[in-house]
Order: structure tokens, then sequence, then C-alpha cells
């Protein structure tokens, strides 16, 4: 699904991210962990061509992201609330992506309708523009709007930050829920790692832009990172 070859980004003489080689199958649930710094939302904004790649190449499908379009035919993600529409109420803001997504607004109320109790009362019907909303409700109308057109492969970044414990673990059941046919592909970055080895097949560190842990998720690798993260 996802294939990253000799990717570096550099900012000047300093070298944010470098990874010789990155294979992602189909079908998995990814978690990215690393300290602040540690280069996991650099990464996500160059495999999404967010930001020029300094050395290197991502293929996504076997399209080259860097020159193909085809990729974010099968691509969702949010990253964050930059990625929203502030003037916009929810409503029209899931009716706007359903339009890029080729739904149309039946289509994507029958979508909303499973996401009501994530939802919890606090998004749809406000009367209210998403710059007016809290980050945590920012939060909830990025991840859902990304799922609308059943994309293939989805990129979080930090899904769980300003969530209160009732949403994130509403959270966690969707992306279980999303993981179990094992026909999408879900890449998560997080600082919180109960959460994030809880969710996901497979564990990968950065540390200063290096991948120094890539290893399954088994009922020790938390207590492995933790230990990790300890030292």
């Amino acid at each position: 699904m996802i294939h990253i070859e000799k990717l570096s980004k550099h900012y000047g003489q300093k070298v944010v991210l470098d990874i010789p080689e990155l294979e992602i199958g189909r079908g998995s649930c990814i978690g990215l962990v690393g300290n602040n710094g540690a280069g996991k939302t650099t990464l996500f904004s160059l495999m999404l061509d967010l930001i020029r790649l300094t050395t290197g190449r991502v293929l996504i499908s076997e399209h080259l992201v860097s020159e193909s379009e085809l990729w974010k035919n099968m691509t969702a993600s949010f990253i964050d609330e930059s990625f929203l529409i502030g003037y916009l109420t929810p409503e029209e803001y899931f009716y706007f992506i359903g339009d890029l997504r080729g739904a149309n607004k039946a289509t994507v109320d029958t979508f909303l309708a499973d996401y009501q109790e994530f939802f919890n009362d606090e998004i749809l019907n406000s009367r209210k523009y998403l710059r007016d909303f809290s980050k945590g409700n920012q939060k909830k109308v990025g991840l859902v709007a990304s799922l609308i057109g059943d994309p293939e492969l989805i990129i979080w970044d930090e899904p769980f930050a300003n969530l209160d414990p009732s949403t994130q673990i509403r959270l966690k059941n969707i992306i279980n829920r999303l993981n179990a046919p094992k026909d999408k592909t879900i890449l998560i970055s997080s600082h919180d790692l109960s959460h994030t080895v809880e969710v996901s097949d497979r564990i990968i560190v950065l540390e200063k832009g290096a991948l120094v842990r890539d290893i399954e998720s088994t009922p020790d690798t938390l207590k492995e990172l933790e230990q990790f993260f300890q030292v």
C-alpha cells in the first residue's frame, strides 16, 4: 500500500526526518509514536505531499505521491484544524467534503447517522461555525469528515488529543470497527501510548527523525514502549 525509500526532510543544515525504507501493507492499522520533534507530523505531511521532500520518494498503491494525483482518490486525512473551513457550519463542511468525494447530501446524511454517539449532540444542528467550536469538537468534525467516501487509506495525526475520555473511547471503537474487515490501511500518530497500542497492529517509533523501533503489537508492547521512553 505504502512504500517509502530514502526519504528525508532538511531545513537548512538541520535534518528533521531520515527514513531509508519503510513498507506498510494494505489492511493494517499502524501506530506512529515519538516525543515532540520526533518527526511524526513531518512524515505524514511528506506522505500527503503537503511539504516538499528533500530526498527520496513516497508511493501509495504504486503511485508516486509527488508526481501523481491518483493516490488522492483513495486517501483521506486529518492533521489539524487547518484542514477545516472555519466559516462553514459542520453540515456545510460535511456536504462540501461529500461533494468532493462524489456523495450527495442524502448519502452524507445517512453516513453521519452512524456517528451520532461520537458527536454526543454537540456538532449537528448547533447553528455554529466551525471556528467557534472547541478544539475537541473541531477534531470530531475533521475525523468524521475524512471518512466520507469510504477511503482505503486513512491518516490521522494526534486523533486522541483534545478529546474527553468518553469520546476517546468512542474513537477507539470507531478505529477498531474500521480496522476489522482489514480492507483499509490506517495510520495514527499519537503521544498516547495506551490508546495507540490498543488499536494498532504495528507500532513504529520515531526519535529525532529516525525510525528506531518497528514492532508488531503484542500484550507486552505497551510495557516495552514505556520502558523505552523512560530511558
